[in-house]
Formats: C-alpha cells, sequence, structure tokens
C-alpha cells in the first residue's frame, strides 16, 4: 500500500477510512500512515474530518499521533471483519453545531451523506443547506457557508462487505458480492 493510495488494493483511493462492524457496533474512524501505510486509530469523528479536510496538501503519518511510530504495530488491520469505506480527500471538516453521517444501505448498493443541522432538521442537498442559511442568516454571518458542506459519498470496499449480502436495490438485479465483476461506481 502506499501513503496516498492504496496500490495493492486498488488505485487511487485515499488512506483514510471509516468502518461499521457487521454488528451495528459504533463506527471506526482511521488514518494509514504516509511512509509505513499501517493503519492507525483516530479517536473522534472531528479528529478525523481535521485529517480529512487537509489530506492532499497534509499527508498524515504516525509521528502526527502522540506516542506513536512506525515501527508500532497497526492499530487496525484492513480485512472483511468490518466493513471499510473510504471518504474522499479534502472533503470539509463538518461546520460546528452540525453533524455529517453517512448511512450506508442494508444491500451495500450505495451510501447516503447527510447533514443534521443545529436546529435539528436533516438535510441531503446543497439547496437545502442555501434554504436554512437564508432562514438562519445569523449562522452566514458566523462564516459557515455551503462550501462547508459535502454529500460526496464515500465508496464502499466491496472486498470487505460480507459474502452472503445481496448487493443492489429494488430497482435493478441484485448480486451477491462473491458474483460482482465490477461495484466501482464511485471511482
Amino acid at each position: 500500500m502506499s501513503g496516498h493510495v492504496w496500490s495493492s488494493i486498488e488505485r487511487h483511493l485515499d488512506s483514510f477510512a471509516f468502518s461499521k462492524l457487521r454488528d451495528s457496533s459504533p463506527r471506526v474512524y482511521a488514518v494509514q500512515c504516509g511512509n509505513c501505510f499501517q493503519w492507525r486509530l483516530i479517536s473522534t469523528q472531528e479528529e478525523y474530518e481535521e485529517i480529512r479536510e487537509s489530506f492532499i496538501e497534509k499527508p498524515w503519518f504516525c509521528d502526527d499521533k502522540a506516542n506513536v511510530t512506525c515501527e508500532d504495530p497497526s492499530d487496525i488491520e484492513y480485512d472483511a471483519t468490518r466493513t471499510w469505506i473510504v471518504d474522499k480527500p479534502n472533503i470539509p471538516k463538518t461546520p460546528a453545531g452540525c453533524k455529517r453521517r453517512v448511512h450506508v444501505r442494508k444491500d451495500y448498493s450505495r451510501s447516503d451523506t447527510y447533514y443534521t443541522l443545529p436546529d435539528g432538521k436533516r438535510v441531503r442537498s446543497m439547496i437545502e443547506v442555501e434554504s436554512f442559511l437564508e432562514a438562519n442568516p445569523e449562522y452566514r454571518d458566523a462564516g459557515i457557508t455551503v462550501n462547508n458542506f459535502s454529500f460526496i459519498s464515500p465508496k464502499t470496499m466491496k472486498d470487505t462487505i460480507p459474502e452472503d449480502v445481496e448487493v443492489g436495490s429494488s430497482s435493478r438485479k441484485k448480486v451477491k458480492r462473491s458474483e460482482m465483476d465490477d461495484f466501482d461506481e464511485y471511482y
């Protein structure tokens, strides 16, 4: 694996990800070191988003984490014990008072990105964000713009989807992951 891409898994994937345990346990956030290519756990979604926001300009290395070096064993291994979901780099950090959520569909056909705004409203598009900012100018006055939001959905790594899951939706033929030829709609 390389620092900015997973060359042994798939070219041009970014070196940070979050994963979901099969039993619906909380997400785990991880980033891959640009030197040793080991995966390191990131303790909070906020810290993960800070790394992701400037990942191209400032790649992440083991020594960016307190008391960690490249000689230390990986915090987590990339494997199929959990479903790995890979974000694109440089997605803006979620504005204060908002929460970014990614929902992976039960059939793993895709994921949906949405934000919960400070008033509790859930938005799924830039148009909805713009409407919120027009109705609540105090947030715009505080520096929040539509550019602080990204609805780009991350990529679900097909080799970590459980073998028995039928990938697809009701509007198209479902296919078991083991039968999939190409699930790379995202890239």
